[in-house]
C-alpha cells in the first residue's frame, strides 16, 4: 500500500449506516400515517428488496422512479398490507426527505477518518441520488473529510461501470495506480474497482462472504492495520 495516495470510500452500507437511518426514517412515517405497521417488521422484509431493486438499478435495468416505487411496493406486497399506489408515492417521498436527517454511522467510521485524514486524501464514489447524498454528507459530519465526492449523475454511469471510477479519478487529480476503493458491494465497489484496474477492500460488517481473493475487513477501524 505504500504507493496509495487516494482512498474512495463508497457511503451507504459502508461509512454511513443506511440500515439503522432507515429505520429512523420508516418509523417516523408509520407513526403518523401508517400506526398499524411495525417497523422493524417492514425492515425485515425491504432491506433485501431494496438491495435488489438497487442491483437493477445499477444496471440500468430500471429507473430511478422505478426503484424508489418498486422497492415499497414490494415490501407492502410480502407483508400483504393494502396501500394504494398514491400513498406508496407519498412515503417515497417522505423517506427521502426524512433519511439524510438521520446521521447514524458505523462504528470507528470516525475514528478511522481522523486516522487516515493526515495521510491520504479521501474521496467518496456513490451511485446514490446526488441531492440525498450531499445532505447525508454534511448531516452526519462528514464533509469535512473529503475532498472530492463522485456521484453517477454526475459521472453519467454508475459502479461497477468503469466510467465512474475514471470520472472520480480525474476529480481527483490522481491515477488508479495510485488509488484504492473501499465498500461493501462486491459488485459495484470491489469488482468494479478491480476490474478497472485499481484496488480495492471489501467492508464485510455482517461476516457473510469468505473469497480469499479479495481483501476484507469486517470493522472500519482495520483499515488502521492496512493503510
Amino acid at each position: 500500500m505504500k504507493h496509495i495516495t487516494d482512498i474512495f470510500f463508497d457511503l451507504d452500507h459502508t461509512l454511513w449506516d443506511f440500515d439503522r437511518n432507515s429505520v429512523l426514517a420508516f418509523d417516523k412515517i408509520f407513526k403518523v400515517h401508517h400506526p398499524n405497521l411495525n417497523t422493524t417488521e417492514f425492515i425485515e422484509v425491504y432491506a433485501p428488496i431494496n438491495q435488489a431493486c438497487w442491483k437493477l438499478y445499477q444496471v440500468d435495468k430500471i429507473t430511478h422512479e422505478e426503484l424508489r416505487y418498486q422497492r415499497l411496493k414490494q415490501s407492502f406486497d410480502a407483508l400483504n398490507y393494502s396501500i394504494s399506489d398514491e400513498d406508496i408515492d407519498q412515503i417515497a417521498h417522505d423517506y427521502i426527505a426524512f433519511l439524510p436527517d438521520n446521521n447514524q454511522l458505523f462504528d470507528g467510521a470516525i475514528e478511522v477518518l481522523d486516522y487516515l485524514l493526515p495521510k491520504y486524501n479521501l474521496h467518496i464514489i456513490t451511485n446514490g441520488f446526488a441531492e440525498v447524498q450531499y445532505k447525508k454528507i454534511n448531516n452526519s459530519g462528514l464533509g469535512s473529510y473529503f475532498k472530492t465526492v463522485t456521484n453517477s449523475e454526475m459521472a453519467g454511469v454508475k459502479k461497477p461501470h468503469r466510467n465512474i471510477f475514471e470520472f472520480a479519478l480525474s476529480l481527483a487529480k490522481t491515477n488508479k495506480e495510485n488509488a484504492i476503493m473501499i465498500g461493501d458491494c462486491i459488485d459495484a465497489d470491489v469488482r468494479g474497482a478491480i476490474d478497472f484496474g485499481m484496488k480495492a477492500i471489501l467492508f464485510d460488517e455482517k461476516n457473510s462472504h469468505d473469497i480469499p481473493e479479495i481483501m476484507t475487513i469486517n470493522r472500519l477501524v482495520e483499515l488502521k492495520n492496512i493503510l
